[in-house]
């Protein structure tokens, strides 16, 4: 007869059982914080600005050094008539500034609510308003084939194994973060630059939309321009010409 008032009180013991259960798993998670507090963690956005800003501190750190690896190895050149061939090596991997005329190549994000701007053009998506990775590279391409000396993007010095990223609409360059507007800095022959640009099939893609929905596009001639050399790591340590 007692017989069916046991199964609710083991229910009742199995309750209590799981509920500790549950407390003792949030407490070891939590490790005495706070989960329901905020402030205890930065948002992802954060984060990856305070990462920006840390990288561009070592950077700065970086180049500090290298100028007295610089110093030395120049003294140390100067001593045995290696030094033209250590600079010339410089000049070639992007370490050392360049300085001369160049070509400034602004691209900016069309404004949020626009519309189109020529008759027959659809409604835009909003990935026809915003600077993509293959916007970026393909002015950087075409800069090079026009002959240039030294690329800056934003600023920082570009070499051969810069690699030009979009993430969203942000651009992640040497482990730094920027935001639109971006700008392309060349140093060269001025003319044989905008031609580069103008016959550049993606940048003619490019400008349609610039026409049809206000995506920025703004190219300008500077008398003289120092870019600066590259100061960050490099990964590549030997390279060839490939064979043709």
């Amino acid at each position: 007869m007692r017989f069916p008032r046991v199964v609710p009180r083991l229910l009742t013991a199995g309750v209590f059982a799981m509920a500790g259960l549950l407390f003792w798993i949030s407490f070891d998670t939590a490790q005495g914080t706070n989960l329901r507090t905020d402030n205890s963690m930065l948002r992802l956005s954060d984060l990856i600005q305070e990462k920006s800003r840390r990288n561009q501190q070592l950077d700065k750190d970086l180049s500090a050094v290298h100028k007295q690896v610089d110093r030395l190895a120049g003294h140390d050149a100067g001593t045995n008539g290696a030094g033209k061939r250590l600079d010339g090596l410089r000049g070639r991997a992007g370490t050392k500034k360049v300085t001369g005329p160049a070509v400034s190549v602004t691209l900016a994000d069309a404004p949020p609510d626009a519309g189109p701007r020529i008759p027959g053009v659809p409604d835009p998506s909003p990935n026809d308003l915003v600077i993509h990775q293959q916007d970026l590279q393909a002015v950087v391409n075409a800069l090079w084939r026009g002959g240039a000396q030294g690329i800056k993007v934003m600023d920082q010095r570009l070499i051969s194994t810069s690699a030009v990223r979009c993430v969203g609409n942000t651009l992640i360059l040497q482990g730094r973060v920027y935001s639109p507007p971006y700008t392309v800095t060349a140093v060269g022959d001025r003319a044989a630059l905008r031609r580069s640009l103008d016959k550049d099939p993606s940048i003619e893609n490019y400008l349609q939309y610039v026409q049809a929905y206000g995506l920025g596009w703004k190219v300008q001639e500077r008398k003289r321009v120092t870019l600066p050399g590259y100061s960050g790591t490099v990964d590549l340590h030997y390279a060839a010409p490939a064979e043709r």
